[in-house]
């Protein structure tokens, strides 16, 4: 290893394990009035976003993310239109949504400022859609915006946030499912980030119930890999009010624009859930 090289890991006690990457050089620090946000420059991820020690994303593996977080619900609702995403301050989902041209409203309402300004100095990639006409960044707290959204307004929310500890705490209970379950449209989807089906199912049944107090009564759970959280296989999941997830697999198929790992195929095979998570899920 040169010398001009060290190693920056982060320990994640819930799992037990730890991740680490070789790093050249600390781009960026800035402590907003919510957290810590690092930016390192890698040998091999290339840039890498920290929030209070852990790791957001990397210039390398973010695509994972980005697009199961958004073209599983576009593609599962039958015109989705309207698209609030709570979080998301990278902007890398709201790109994704963005791509849908039938999206005609998307709203990214992150309570960090700090964190989207970051994103656009260090991944400008990421931030390719925020001058879309659609598009409203808005840095704002989250909870409080779905409480005061009007209700049957929107047709997908996109719950793209940090763990469930500090600012993002709130985001996994039933006062704020039910604040999403009044905003959204009687064929509406929500969407959370829901960590890691191999070491945190339980927190995944317990999003779910949460979900089914708030009025939610069909759920989805899709793993994904993603190589820069811990265990590397993450998820997200869907939640309805009724009938179940009805998958466009033709416009999926027929979609005009380009994903680095998203497919009709990938999306099939992300539903079709291992016997161990089905077996917890009772799916």
């Amino acid at each position: 290893m040169s010398n001009d090289t060290s190693w920056h890991y982060e320990n994640f006690e819930p799992t037990g394990s730890a991740i680490g990457y070789r790093i050249t050089r600390k781009l960026d620090e800035v402590q907003s009035p919510f957290q810590k946000i690092e930016i390192f420059e890698s040998t091999d991820w290339g840039n890498l976003m920290l929030i209070d020690g852990a790791m957001m994303l990397t210039t390398k593996d973010n695509f994972f993310y980005h697009e199961m977080m958004s073209h599983p619900a576009l593609f599962t609702h039958a015109a989705p239109k309207n698209v609030v995403i709570i979080g998301g301050g990278d902007c890398g989902t709201l790109r994704e949504v963005l791509k849908h041209p039938g999206v005609e409203t998307a709203v990214q309402c992150d309570i960090d400022e700090q964190v989207t300004r970051m994103a656009e100095k260090w991944f400008p990639e990421l931030c390719d859609a925020n001058n879309d006409p659609r598009a409203t960044l808005m840095f704002d707290d989250g909870i409080a915006y779905m409480k005061n959204a009007a209700p049957n307004s929107l047709d997908v929310v996109i719950v793209d946030s940090t763990d469930p500890v500090g600012p993002a705490e709130g985001l996994f209970n039933k006062a704020f499912f039910e604040s999403c379950f009044r905003a959204l449209k009687d064929d509406g989807i929500l969407v959370q980030q829901s960590e890691s089906p191999l070491m945190l199912l339980e927190l995944i049944k317990e999003m779910r119930a949460e979900m089914g107090k708030a009025g939610f009564t069909t759920f989805q759970t899709l793993p994904f890999p993603q190589p820069c959280y811990p265990t590397g296989w993450w998820s997200c999941t869907l939640a309805r009010k009724g009938k179940g997830f009805d998958f466009r697999e033709a416009d999926a198929r027929a979609k005009g624009f380009q994903t680095r790992y998203y497919t009709a195929d990938i999306h099939q095979g992300a539903a079709k859930l291992p016997p161990f998570v089905a077996a917890e899920l009772g799916e």
